[in-house]
C-alpha cells in the first residue's frame, strides 16, 4: 500500500523522513578528548574502589580512568579489555546507574557520579577506531572447542580460548552474529552498526570460526559436538517469550516485543516499519522500555507501559523509566492483562485488571480498565527453550527452566559448560554474560591443560 499504510491504525511512514535519523541518533554522544580528561579528573581513585567491586567483570576502573586522565586512551582500553573484551558494548548498554556509578563515592557525596560508562566508551572507541589489537592467539594447543551462540557470552568465551591457543568454532542459529547485542537492544543505544564492528574486533584475534544458520537441535546435536570437540560451551541465550495469559492474545496486532526490536534493528529504512497510533506494552523490564520508547520514536501518538506491580519492583532502572517518560511514554502500575479486545481478528484494545499485594502475593481486585490499542507488545520476560538439548545422549540438568551450572560454569554433562542468559541464576545483563563466558573459558582451559 502507499506509504506502507496498514488497517486499524497501524501505519509506516508516520513521520517526515529526516525525523527518523534524528530520533534514533546516539542516546549518549561520545566524549571528546578534553571532556574525557575533565571527567576523569573527577575520580578520587579510591583505594578500595567500590565501583570495581560493583562491576560484574571486575574492570580496574580507577586504573583505566587514571590512564585517560594522563592522555593514555589506548592503555586505558587495554585495562578494560583485559577483563571485558566487549567493553565497548557494555559501555553503551550497561545499567551503570545501578552498578559502578551507583557505587561511586561522588554519587554518595554529591549525587553526581563519575561518568564511568562514557569514559569506558571513550577509551574502547579509541582502540577500535585505531584498529589496535592488544592480544595475539596463543600457540596452537591442538584442542578444539565448540561454542553454541555468537552472543556476548559466546564471543567472550571464544576470545579467551583463542588467547590460550585453542581452536574455536561458534555455531550461531541466526544469519548474523552478535546475539542480544545485535538483535535485542534499542537502536538508539548502538547506532552505526557497532554490534557488528565489535564482532569483527573480537574475532580478529584469529582461531575463531563462526558457522551461521546452525541451530542446536535442528542442524547440530549436543552429543555430536561433545564427540567432535574437546569441550563445548553453551551460550545460546533465551529464545522463548512468555505468554500474556490473557484471553484473545493470539489476534493480529499482538506481538512479541523482542521480535519487533529485532526487526527494527535490522531495518534498512525505519520509515517503512509499521507502528500503531496507540500502543500498549505489557512488562516492566528493559525490553518493555526499549519497545515503548522506540514506538514513540517511530511516530506512535500514545504509548503506555502497563506493569502488574509497583514502580519499585520494575526491573528497568530509574534512568530507563525516566528516559521513557521524557519521550512521552506513560507508565501505569498495578495492572495485569485480562483480555485482548479485537474486531475482525485485529486488536482494538486491551482490558486490564487492577492488582494488589495480599499477604505478600499478587492478586487481582476484580476492577478493570480498558485501553484502546492498535498494537500490543508482550515484554513480560523470556524463557530458555530446552528443546535444542534433546538427543544429547546425556541429561543436562535444569533449574527453574534454565541450565544448571556449578561455580565454574560446568553443566551436568561431561565436557559441557554454559554461561549467559541460558543458565540458572543469571541476571540477563550483557556484562554478566561476558563475565560468565570469560570465566567459562578459563575453566575449560584448565580442564584441557590438566
Amino acid at each position: 500500500m502507499a506509504d506502507g499504510l496498514y488497517a486499524d491504525g497501524i501505519a509506516a511512514g508516520r513521520l517526515p523522513g529526516e525525523d527518523y535519523e534524528k530520533n534514533f541518533a546516539d542516546l549518549h554522544p561520545p566524549l571528546d578528548g578534553h571532556e574525557a580528561r575533565v571527567e576523569a579528573d573527577r575520580c578520587y581513585f579510591c583505594y578500595d574502589a567500590p565501583c570495581m567491586t560493583a562491576c560484574p567483570t571486575s574492570i580496574d576502573i580507577p586504573m583505566f580512568i587514571r590512564q585517560i586522565a594522563t592522555g593514555n586512551a589506548l592503555g586505558s582500553a587495554k585495562t578494560i579489555f583485559d577483563q571485558n573484551i566487549l567493553g565497548g558494548m557494555c559501555a553503551r548498554v550497561c545499567p551503570t546507574e545501578t552498578l559502578c556509578e551507583e557505587a561511586c563515592v561522588r554519587e554518595e557525596a554529591e549525587g553526581k557520579p563519575v561518568q564511568i560508562g562514557r569514559l569506558q566508551r571513550f577509551a574502547t572507541d579509541a582502540a577500535m577506531q585505531a584498529q589496535r589489537q592488544f592480544y595475539q592467539r596463543g600457540a596452537a594447543s591442538g584442542k578444539t572447542v565448540a561454542i553454541v551462540g555468537a552472543g556476548p557470552a559466546g564471543l567472550a568465551c571464544a576470545h579467551r580460548l583463542a588467547m590460550h591457543g585453542h581452536a574455536v568454532t561458534i555455531y550461531e542459529a541466526r544469519e548474523k552474529s552478535g546475539g542480544l547485542n545485535e538483535f535485542g537492544i534499542a537502536a538508539y543505544k548502538t547506532p552505526d552498526g557497532f554490534a557488528q564492528a565489535e564482532v569483527y574486533y573480537v574475532t580478529a584475534i584469529g582461531g575463531i570460526t563462526i558457522e551461521r544458520g546452525k541451530a542446536l537441535g535442528r542442524d547440530i546435536a549436543l552429543a555430536e559436538l561433545a564427540r567432535a570437540h574437546d569441550a563445548v560451551f553453551l551460550g545460546m541465550g533465551l529464545a522463548g517469550v512468555n505468554a500474556l495469559r490473557a484471553e484473545g492474545e493470539d489476534v493480529d496486532g499482538v506481538e512479541n516485543a523482542v521480535d519487533y526490536i529485532a526487526m527494527l534493528r535490522q531495518a534498512d529504512d525505519l520509515g517503512r516499519l509499521p507502528i500503531g497510533r496507540r500502543v500498549v506494552v505489557i512488562g516492566g523490564g528493559m525490553t518493555a522500555i526499549d519497545a515503548a520508547v522506540q514506538a514513540r520514536l517511530l511516530g506512535a501518538e500514545e504509548v503506555t507501559i502497563c506493569y502488574r506491580r509497583g514502580q519499585e519492583q520494575m526491573n528497568a532502572s530509574q534512568f530507563e523509566q525516566d528516559l521513557a517518560a521524557s519521550k512521552g511514554v506513560a507508565i501505569r502500575h498495578w495492572l495485569q492483562p485480562k483480555r485482548v479486545i479485537a474486531e475482525n481478528g485485529r486488536v482494538t484494545g486491551i482490558e486490564l485488571e487492577y492488582t494488589v499485594l495480599s499477604n505478600g502475593r499478587l492478586a487481582g481486585t476484580g476492577e478493570t480498565l480498558t485501553l484502546k490499542a492498535d498494537q500490543v507488545f508482550k515484554a513480560i520476560g523470556q524463557s530458555f527453550d530446552a528443546a535444542g538439548l534433546n538427543g544429547s545422549g546425556a541429561a543436562v540438568a535444569l533449574t527453574g527452566g534454565r541450565i544448571q551450572v556449578d561455580g565454574e560454569g560446568r553443566t551436568s554433562m561431561p565436557k559441557v559448560w554454559a554461561g549467559g542468559d541460558c543458565i540458572a541464576g543469571g541476571d540477563d545483563l550483557t556484562v554478566s554474560a561476558v563475565a560468565q563466558g570469560r570465566d567459562g573459558a578459563e575453566s575449560i582451559h584448565r580442564a584441557l591443560a590438566g
